[in-house]
């Protein structure tokens, strides 16, 4: 992927395409043709690689994986289901976009799931998985002193899954991991192009002390208070925090060949 370039308001913006660092080889053992195309599909949509509100071009697309269009059609009703894509009819399918209006109702999901996180982990207090959210927390403030928007925003994402991990439910993990993929696709949907806040919040921070204080509902305040500060800065009521930005360009997206199995 190419180098992302950010910047601070009043800065100058330099347009970049790409996010996210170059895709890593997927494993192919166990996983059929069209587990492969969900998962380039997913990256490419979570990378930016694919633009909010763009068809799908599911010829060009089928070519450069090296796959049929049955296989292609097949992952992409999948992440149809995922909420990654919609199918409008007449007009096929398309990467999805999540407007301001929505946002607010994303962020009381994510509030209804994250705070049950962590009044549960502040419920039994562990050391091993509070180091891994100090862990989260750390690469979230190092990579904020950088220019590039998608690190900084891999890490506030990062963070939050982890905290709904750590509770050990499948279920949990797997609705937090969509509501995650449609906070990055209410990024994406911003009319400024993709934005992320440099500054880290000291809700991050609060949030684990009150976790390791066993105070479950501080820690669901902290929470609260951030979500509200984040759903502001989207929706635009709110650009008083100092960002990274970029805009988002068109251009012509190259997959990787996949191997498939039959």
């Amino acid at each position: 992927m190419r180098e992302l370039l950010g910047k601070r308001k009043g800065d100058v913006v330099q347009p970049v395409t790409r996010f996210y660092s170059a895709r890593s080889v997927v494993p192919v053992s166990r996983m059929s043709t069209v587990d492969l195309i969900v998962i380039e599909l997913r990256k490419a949509i979570l990378a930016g690689d694919l633009s909010v509100g763009a068809p799908l071009g599911e010829v060009e697309i089928a070519a450069q994986l090296g796959v049929s269009r049955g296989p292609l059609r097949e992952g992409a009703q999948r992440l149809v289901q995922e909420g990654l894509l919609v199918s409008i009819p007449g007009r096929g399918l398309r990467v999805r976009r999540i407007g301001a209006d929505e946002v607010p109702d994303l962020y009381e999901a994510r509030l209804g799931l994250e705070a049950h996180a962590a009044r549960r982990l502040a419920q039994r207090p562990n050391a091993t998985e509070t180091a891994e959210l100090e862990a989260c927390l750390a690469r979230l403030v190092a990579v904020s002193a950088g220019e590039a928007p998608a690190p900084i925003g891999d890490a506030d994402l990062e963070f939050h899954r982890q905290l709904v991990d750590l509770v050990g439910s499948r279920r949990l993990s797997a609705r937090i991991s969509t509501l995650l993929a449609e906070t990055r696709i209410a990024s994406f949907s911003a009319k400024s192009g993709y934005q992320v806040r440099r500054s880290v919040s000291p809700t991050y921070r609060e949030l684990i002390d009150a976790i390791v204080a066993g105070d479950g509902d501080a820690a669901a305040f902290a929470l609260s208070r951030q979500f509200e500060a984040a759903s502001a800065r989207l929706t635009g009521e709110d650009d008083s925090a100092d960002t990274v930005e970029v805009p988002i360009l068109d251009e012509p997206l190259s997959f990787t060949r996949i191997e498939s199995i039959e």
